[in-house]
């Protein structure tokens, strides 16, 4: 059997199958006990040893009332509907003219061929720089909305899961 390297299974430096990287187990998926076993190890009656079922995890208990009524204040509050409106204010301008962009460019392409297929500078046609605008506008667009949310909203929205979390006593899963 040849190996990726070239070399076949018998040379020097060739994989062997008892190396202990060659079927190590992620995490201690699959160990049973203490001993840790390659995967699909054959017992003496010629019958792959089964695989341990792991445990279930625990389900975490309901949040209580208190919890609910919490996060509800959180978002009636005008600190909450601040961060919501200036991610509404830029996302659905954002979108709308992306859509319209891209629709443009589509509708164009199907409806207006000799259009697209003027050429502007050598082989560079309209088409071709149009589709190119495409994924210059989506990078541009990606860059600006990360931007918006680190000066416009980042920093409120972590003060009201500061706020919460300190109302909550913390995490609850």
């Amino acid at each position: 059997m040849d190996k990726q390297d070239g070399r076949s299974a018998g040379e020097s430096g060739a994989l062997r199958l008892d190396d202990p990287w060659y079927d190590a187990l992620a995490s201690g998926w699959g160990e049973l006990g203490d001993a840790a076993k390659p995967a699909g190890e054959w017992d003496r009656t010629g019958k792959p040893e089964p695989v341990p079922v792991p445990t279930p995890v625990p389900v975490a208990e309901p949040r209580s009332a208190p919890h609910d009524e919490i996060y509800l204040a959180v978002q009636r509050s005008t600190a909450f509907q601040e961060v919501r409106r200036r991610y509404r204010r830029f996302v659905l301008p954002g979108t709308a003219v992306f859509l319209v962009w891209y629709l443009a460019y589509v509708v164009a392409a199907t409806a207006a061929p000799g259009l697209m297929a003027h050429r502007v500078v050598g082989a560079l046609n309209v088409a071709m720089l149009a589709g190119l605008g495409q994924f210059a506008t989506t990078f541009l667009l990606t860059w600006a909305y990360a931007r918006h949310a680190r000066l416009r909203r980042d920093r409120a929205a972590l003060d009201i899961r500061w706020e919460t979390q300190e109302l909550t006593g913390g995490n609850i899963r």
